[in-house]
């Protein structure tokens, strides 16, 4: 029931009966298994993590001090408040298979406000880890190409702000532009290409770990943490960025073929795969290479060549470009996905829930690459990769709340999974995620703060008025219109 009180109009709630009659006729393909789920988790999670801001955060940036070796001590701070995370997004996924996500956990429990919050951010957010994803791979190509003897024009493979004197990065606008036409080509074609994908993303970073191994040097691990506490707990919220890929997956729970038994599963198992791998290469990353020393956009690449192995730093740069991609399909996938379930609401336009013969959002996907080259193509990769972790850190606060108002709200529900210790733990993601939202800088708070402003002016003045939560909405008039034959 709704009222006609705005108070209470944008905070009415979607009944979580109405969620398993929209699947059934979502129009999406259902086509996800359990090990193509956590295929697309682990691939959304280990990529640009290890193979570019693992090395970012470890050497440092300008105005920023490098952490060295306790970058280890950064990815273990991040996943732990990931953790916590990690569980809410399994109770609820559990209860809700729907494409939304975090935009429909918030929507569900807390009221269309906070969905629609969430939900605008989430776009921005998902759109920005693309760009940042399409960047790193930009560091490898290049990398790649040199090894090779090819040295590409600074004037096309990097911003102005990163004062090389670039002004287009070209290999990330192509790249993005690459991933956006996989993912075109249908969800049954993006997973097996994810499967397949991720298996040799992970065999690369094992014969990394293994190989690498064998050159480490324990002098590099002196001094451990060699700015301090302080930089290690920044650097945490610089490389949540690298442990957060289940919540992507958790919008292709729709297209899954059994999405409450499926998705607590793959959500947990993802996330514990890639912290064991994150762990050991950290390790052998900074144990090869002294820290200041390391490349901030391919660490893998300058560690192995420190050591005399420049044809394995070669490769490493060829199949990292590869596993990286797997990074961007994810998340693409999540931002079409959520821009999907937001306009299937009536929060934004009908036009952009159009699929096509094979299941797929063809509008918002383009619209989603697109933009996600310009940013790429345009920002060096700290400022966009900032402005992604202060946009899933504000996701992981909402969804903890959530997962707690909802089990008090409606212990009822049918759940295939719950979390354990309540309150405590998503209590502890929500505190956890807040406190890494404080390390970010002030000029992330502005654009994240402008980015919100724009999305409230949206709502207002479209997305309350045509929700299909408001009996009033011109959207009911339309659905209910004869169609002429």
């Amino acid at each position: 029931m709704t009222t006609a009180n705005p108070s209470q109009s944008i905070l009415r709630r979607k009944p979580i009966e109405d969620i398993e009659e929209e699947n059934k006729r979502s129009g999406l393909s259902k086509s996800l298994g359990l090990w193509q789920l956590t295929a697309i988790g682990v691939g959304g999670i280990i990529g640009v993590g290890i193979f570019s801001l693992a090395g970012l955060v470890a050497a440092g940036s300008e105005g920023t001090p490098g952490v060295g070796p306790a970058v280890l001590i950064s990815f273990l701070i991040a996943g732990l408040a990931s953790a916590a995370a990690a569980l809410s997004y399994a109770e609820f996924a559990g209860m809700i298979p729907r494409a939304g996500s975090a935009y429909t956990y918030g929507y569900v429990a807390l009221g269309e406000i906070v969905g629609w919050f969430i939900g605008w951010d989430l776009l921005l957010e998902y759109i920005a880890i693309v760009a940042v994803v399409a960047i790193g791979i930009s560091g490898y190509f290049e990398a790649f190409l040199s090894g090779i003897g090819i040295e590409m024009p600074t004037a096309l493979t990097s911003t102005f702000d990163e004062g090389r004197g670039g002004i287009i990065n070209l290999p990330a606008i192509v790249v993005c532009l690459l991933v956006t036409w996989i993912l075109s080509r249908g969800t049954k074609a993006f997973g097996r290409f994810e499967l397949v994908a991720v298996a040799i993303k992970v065999l690369l970073i094992l014969f990394i770990i293994g190989l690498g191994v064998f050159f480490v040097d324990t002098a590099n691990y002196n001094p451990f943490m060699p700015s301090g506490f302080g930089p290690v707990i920044a650097g945490a919220a610089t490389v949540f960025f690298a442990v957060f890929g289940y919540d992507a997956m958790s919008t292709a729970a729709e297209e899954s073929t059994d999405g409450k038994k499926h998705m607590p599963k793959a959500i947990i198992l993802s996330l514990i795969i890639a912290m064991l791998l994150y762990v050991a290469a950290t390790l052998v990353l900074t144990g090869m290479q002294n820290y200041e020393d390391i490349s901030p956009t391919a660490g893998f690449a300058s560690a192995f060549t420190s050591v005399g192995l420049p044809v394995i730093a070669t490769i490493i740069a060829v199949f990292a470009v590869l596993s990286i991609l797997t990074v961007m399909l994810t998340f693409l996938l999540g931002v079409t996905r959520v821009w999907f379930s937001m306009s299937r609401d009536g929060l934004l336009p009908a036009w952009f829930s159009g699929t096509d013969k094979n299941g797929t959002p063809q509008r918002v996907t383009w619209i989603a690459g697109l933009s996600s080259a310009f940013l790429a193509g345009v920002f060096p990769i700290k400022e966009v990769a900032d402005l992604t972790n202060i946009g899933i850190l504000a996701a992981f606060v909402v969804v903890c709340a959530s997962v707690i108002v909802f089990r008090y709200k409606r212990p009822d529900a049918p759940r295939t999974f719950r979390l354990p210790l309540m309150p405590f733990v998503p209590a502890f993601g929500v505190l956890a995620s807040g406190f890494l939202m404080l390390q970010l800088d002030w000029e992330t708070w502005v654009r994240f703060g402008i980015w919100l402003v724009i999305g409230l002016a949206i709502y207002f003045f479209y997305g309350r008025r045509h929700s299909l939560m408001n009996p009033d909405s011109p959207r009911h008039r339309v659905a209910d219109a004869p169609t002429s034959t």
